[in-house]
């Protein structure tokens, strides 16, 4: 059975006495063990009193509750620590801690955050997410093949092959991928659908020319405004501009068509996502596919 509990039952009854008390657990030389504040501590960046109470606090969870295994990314480790020792000092049996791998978003680079804008949400319509899943980059796909899916590791390494050998296509292995997760939150019948409604939007669509299809993440390219483009980061996410003062430039100069059309502004509204644009620049152009 599962028990959810809140923190705010134990932490809630804490008095200024008991908080000062818990701090004298621990040492600030302890504190900058971490590898975060070290850094910033050797770099004269600023760190602030209530960052070092956020370890003694969540280590004071595992006294509470009296943890056996606690579970958590490898971003947490200090903090998992913290709760192991805290348990030494009220006696408790140290509990196991079990660290798990960070996972990037749909940028490559900075770990998945909602703040960040780089997520998926798991409560997301089908198609939302399986749009999201087929716009981030090949390499990345192979994470996200080992830690959200069934695959064994082998079999993960096995495709990974089948691509390096040109047996096959990325695109068509990220589309399992994009199938395999949204049908874990969905169902194989929305899965399905959703592959389907991608393949009309994306593929079946055609040009007059064998254009490359370049997958852009459409957190790297958002505006301020929902649904809002910044056409210049377009153009240099796509390579058709060296810079954004050149794509600024072009743009004010009529040199750029997104389907077609000439665009007469950097910020761009789109009516949904995803999107497939066709986005020309002088003789050059290329498919984006914006999720």
């Amino acid at each position: 059975m599962t028990e959810i509990r809140y923190n705010s039952e134990w932490l809630g009854k804490l008095g200024y006495e008991d908080i000062v008390r818990l701090a004298a657990r621990f040492t600030v030389s302890q504190m900058l063990e971490r590898d975060d504040f070290h850094k910033r501590y050797q770099a004269e960046q600023p760190i602030s009193l209530h960052e070092f109470l956020y370890p003694v606090m969540q280590g004071y969870d595992s006294v509470c509750l009296e943890c056996d295994v606690e579970l958590g990314g490898t971003d947490q480790k200090f903090n998992l620590l913290c709760g192991r020792e805290l348990q030494r000092q009220y006696g408790q049996k140290p509990q196991i801690v079990l660290m798990t791998p960070i996972l990037e978003g749909l940028d490559g680079v900075q770990k998945m955050s909602k703040s960040l804008g780089n997520s998926i949400g798991i409560n997301e319509p089908p198609a939302e997410m399986y749009g999201k899943l087929m716009s981030i980059n090949d390499e990345l796909m192979w994470k996200y093949f080992l830690f959200l899916t069934d695959l064994r590791g082998s079999e993960v390494e096995a495709l990974k092959a089948e691509v390096a050998a040109g047996t096959l296509h990325p695109m068509a292995a990220k589309k399992r991928l994009a199938r395999s997760i949204t049908a874990d939150f969905h169902g194989e019948e929305a899965a399905q659908a959703a592959d389907e409604n991608w393949a009309k939007m994306f593929q079946q669509k055609e040009t007059a020319e064998d254009l490359e299809e370049v997958a852009v993440a459409f957190a790297d390219v958002a505006g301020s405004e929902p649904n809002q483009l910044r056409l210049p980061k377009l153009l240099v996410t796509l390579g058709l501009a060296a810079s954004n003062a050149e794509a600024n430039r072009k743009i004010a100069e009529k040199a750029v068509k997104l389907d077609g059309e000439p665009a007469s502004a950097a910020l761009v509204s789109l009516s949904a996502l995803p999107v497939r644009l066709v986005v020309r620049l002088g003789k050059r152009a290329k498919v984006a596919l914006i999720a």
